[in-house]
């Protein structure tokens, strides 16, 4: 077990849930914009937000965000050890730095005093893409030893300081990497890590890299939080991730829908079916955990051949045929509605079981 940190109120290691992470891809220096999305992030069920502060335009904004919102923040640092402070002042949750680009021993324990100073955790986050030069000639390229080293020796930098409140990242593009990164570091660390496949591309390609890379890793326990990170809106990445820890058994999503392919028996517009069934009903579900009632397991099915007998595990769903749908409770079928029916009935019957 790793050892525990906090971000505001948000536990992170030492056997607490996984927490979901995002980045705003808003202009940090505008207020309004950063704060709205912020807003949806949160709604979207996004746990802890990182904003890049990337001047001192956009510390003083990050001090008013702040202010606005209780969501924990993270502040993104590169370079310049000053913003990393006038971050912490403002009230960061989180810095977030990788040490090797922030400059010498003794900008790095500048920046560690102020966080020991507000009682903050520091993510030392290395990539792949920024691996230092000794080691890219030790090892003659990027590669998992090669980052697990980096990651330790900046690690081990800011212990001597005298700060052990420390978070870990190793991220590259490159899934296999990422996981025998991820692995190879558990084993040497019992710092929290975050862990994700950064750069991981647009919102199909990444969805699936990031399903491999982080699936792989919660599967083998390993990873206090996580990031999916796609290029598209954040509250994409936060319903991916929700996903991915709902798949390896993480957490209880609100609502879970078992649907079938499709095929040349399919007789109505199943895959639009499914997905509006899945958005109506998660409102339903989440309505339902935070009543403490279990989550619920809904089938929509496309025939009959892969209704009841193969959704028999679900509470409830529909076996539709040519315009219409049979639903069923328990593997018992009971009455049969329309197409346009087909959502709200199963919307109603979430409400009332």
């Amino acid at each position: 077990m790793t050892k525990q940190v906090v971000c505001r109120y948000i536990k992170i290691g030492g056997g607490e849930p996984v927490s979901i992470q995002s980045m705003t891809n808003t202009d940090t220096r505008d207020t309004e914009a950063s704060l709205a999305q912020i807003k949806r992030l949160e709604e979207a069920g996004c746990e802890i937000v990182r904003l890049a502060v990337p001047d001192r335009e956009a510390a003083e904004s990050f001090a008013r965000i702040r202010k606005r919102t209780d969501l924990p923040l993270v502040c993104d640092i590169h370079f310049d050890h000053e913003l990393a402070i006038a971050a912490i002042k403002a009230g960061a949750d989180k810095v977030r730095i990788n040490p090797g680009n922030i400059g010498d021993a003794e900008r790095v324990r500048k920046v560690v005093t102020e966080a020991k100073a507000a009682g903050i955790p520091i993510r030392i986050g290395v990539n792949s893409g920024s691996l230092e030069k000794d080691l890219l000639a030790s090892y003659g390229h990027v590669c998992a030893e090669a980052l697990c080293e980096s990651a330790m020796r900046n690690v081990r930098l800011v212990e001597d300081m005298g700060f052990d409140d420390i978070v870990i990242s190793i991220k590259s593009s490159d899934v296999r990497m990422t996981v025998d990164s991820y692995r190879k570091l558990s084993e040497m660390t019992d710092h929290p890590l975050h862990i994700g496949v950064t750069e991981a591309g647009t919102p199909e390609a990444g969805k699936i890299k990031s399903a491999v890379g982080l699936g792989a890793l919660l599967l083998d326990d390993i990873g206090d939080t996580l990031r999916v990170s796609l290029t598209a809106d954040p509250v994409e990445e936060v319903f991916a991730a929700q996903k991915i820890l709902a798949a390896a058994g993480k957490i209880v999503m609100p609502i879970e829908i078992v649907s079938c392919p499709t095929c040349g028996r399919t007789e109505v517009d199943l895959v639009s079916l499914a997905v509006e069934a899945e958005r109506q009903l998660y409102a339903v579900g989440k309505k339902r955990l935070s009543e403490g009632k279990r989550n619920l397991k809904v089938a929509v099915m496309g025939c009959a051949v892969n209704g009841p007998g193969e959704a028999a595990e679900a509470d409830f769903g529909v076996a539709c045929g040519k315009g219409k749908g049979v639903l069923f409770r328990d593997g018992k079928p009971f009455m049969t509605v329309s197409e346009e029916e087909i959502v709200p009935s199963l919307v109603r019957m979430a409400e009332e079981i």
